[in-house]
């Protein structure tokens, strides 16, 4: 594909030297670059989207600077003028209106993240949105459909209802002991949404969501779409470029994945392997943890875990809960618990807090003095879980005849210990769900789009491993790599000032780096603040 100084080297051979001259000074000016030749780029438009009226926005002053309105869209895109659903969307102006070069949408994944509450509280991460970046876009963001503020997929009565189901919730289980009553409560969760969201559950897909997108671009009055995807937003990216091939102007995709595998999975997947098990979600995870091991013995006593050896510490720690749980300042830590807080490694912050509790519960065992441990788990608020299942199980394939579950926890925890079983069951009300979306996208994931796409990763991600990442680029019709050598989990919460300088020049000017470009993270996560 024609990027746009494959343009200006066409144009220079034509009779019609100032055009050249003016391609050249847009250029300069970070003006919407110029699309692929019209021969290259596929023309597929979503029709349903198409006959779809574009919202007015009403912006009004929301405080510390952002400007809030809501957007009308349809609830069923198959009737667009029946009943419609209000999106509640967010903006931060851009600071410099004389060098604006547009809107710049961002989803900060999920799915099921407010990003109304996301934009307000990281659009000034100055690793996330430099100040040069927020000087020369709007950033705009939004509660997708079924999320918080925009028709949100509530399964409960209640707040009280809500956190009484979630805090009894099991933990995943970390053997075959403790599978009937996960099973169990993952029916009855699928069961609770079946018979209170309404009507959205059957609407909730990404594919209606990127329609969502289309409208919104639209609505703020951008010829192409400039966007950043985080974690799951790089699905929607993905699906927005491939339903509107020709409206993309720039893409990132920041801590991406397999978007065949997420979906439908690659030949018979789908009905046969639990959807992050054909992510390979567990060998992100025990990479993660890895390299967190490592990072903490470099870092001395600036990691509470590192004296003596990291790595046999932790394996004396699961398999002794494996035994029996483990008592720390009146909390039972189970294998599971101990499991699933090691897991959790998606934030670099973190990782110094989880050093306190692994090194807290050796001592226990041990009978050493212990240091009072992190919190067995956050305080559930909102509705990201019933919007997280709403829009994840509208999407993907899964399997669900209960005991390819059984058989892939025994395969799984041999392949990768003691984080195989993750990636077996973090989906599991999937299998129970009863709401369909007949409009879900499946494909095709390569249709030719008017602008390259730039994908971010790190180089050890629990979430979305980096394996995946190279697997969705190959799946796209032109996409590059770009490795942040570091570990956590998207740009998000992986401080790269080389990773926001890449992401914004391209953002800039539609250029993609080269080819074997590589950044780094600014500090360890032990480093001293």
């Amino acid at each position: 594909m024609f990027g746009r100084l494959g343009v200006v080297s066409r144009l220079g051979r034509s009779r019609f030297p100032w055009l050249v001259a003016l391609v050249a000074v847009l250029a300069g000016l970070g003006a919407v670059p110029v699309p692929a030749a019209a021969d290259a780029v596929d023309n597929h438009v979503d029709e349903l989207a198409e006959a779809a009226e574009t919202p007015v926005l009403h912006w009004n002053d929301c405080g510390d600077g952002f400007e809030c309105a809501s957007a009308t869209v349809p609830l069923d895109y198959h009737r667009p003028r029946d009943e419609g659903i209000e999106l509640a969307v967010i903006k931060l102006p851009a600071a410099d209106p004389d060098a604006r070069i547009g809107t710049l949408f961002v989803n900060f994944g999920g799915p099921g993240a407010s990003g109304v509450d996301r934009l307000r509280e990281r659009a000034r991460w100055p690793w996330l949105f430099s100040a040069e970046l927020r000087a020369r876009f709007d950033i705009v963001s939004w509660d997708p459909r079924a999320v918080a503020r925009s028709a949100a997929a509530r399964c409960f009565p209640n707040t009280d209802a809500q956190l009484a189901f979630l805090g009894a919730f099991p933990d995943m289980p970390g053997d075959a002991a403790g599978e009937a009553e996960f099973y169990s409560y993952n029916r009855e969760f699928a069961e609770r949404c079946a018979r209170s969201a309404g009507p959205i559950l059957r609407h909730a897909s990404t594919a209606d969501t990127a329609r969502d997108l289309e409208l919104l671009r639209r609505a703020v009055g951008e010829p192409r779409l400039t966007y950043h995807g985080i974690s799951y937003g790089t699905l929607l990216g993905a699906t927005y470029a491939n339903m509107f091939p020709g409206r993309v102007r720039a893409l990132v995709f920041d801590g991406s994945m397999d978007f065949q595998g997420s979906v439908t999975g690659h030949g018979t997947q789908g009905t046969t392997v639990p959807l992050d098990a054909r992510q390979d979600v567990a060998t992100g995870i025990a990479e993660t943890f890895d390299a967190f091991l490592r990072q903490c013995a470099q870092a001395g006593s600036n990691c509470a875990f590192s004296a003596g050896f990291p790595g046999l510490k932790w394996r004396l720690i699961a398999e002794r809960a494996r035994f029996a749980p483990i008592q720390l300042n009146g909390y039972t830590w189970t294998y599971s618990a101990i499991v699933n807080a090691a897991s959790d490694l998606s934030r670099p912050s973190t990782y110094p807090e989880l050093a306190e509790l692994l090194q807290s519960l050796f001592d226990a065992v041990f009978g050493l003095p212990g240091i009072a441990p992190v919190s067995g788990g956050a305080n559930y608020t909102g509705n990201r879980t019933e919007a997280f299942f709403t829009t994840q199980c509208a999407d993907s394939t899964v399997p669900t005849d209960l005991a390819v579950y059984s058989r892939a926890a025994v395969t799984e925890d041999r392949r990768v210990p003691y984080f195989g079983r993750i990636g077996v069951f973090d989906m599991m009300a999937c299998a129970f769900w009863q709401a369909q979306d007949a409009d879900r996208y499946t494909g095709p994931w390569n249709r030719r789009t008017a602008a390259p796409i730039l994908v971010l990763n790190s180089r050890f991600d629990p979430a979305t491993p980096l394996a995946g990442a190279y697997a969705g680029a190959a799946q796209l019709a032109d996409a590059r790599v770009v490795v942040v050598e570091g570990t956590g989990h998207s740009s998000m919460y992986v401080p790269s000032t080389c990773a926001e300088r890449v992401k914004r020049e391209y953002l800039f000017t539609g250029e993609l780096p080269p080819a074997d470009t590589r950044c780094e993270m600014d500090r360890s996560p032990f480093d001293p603040a």
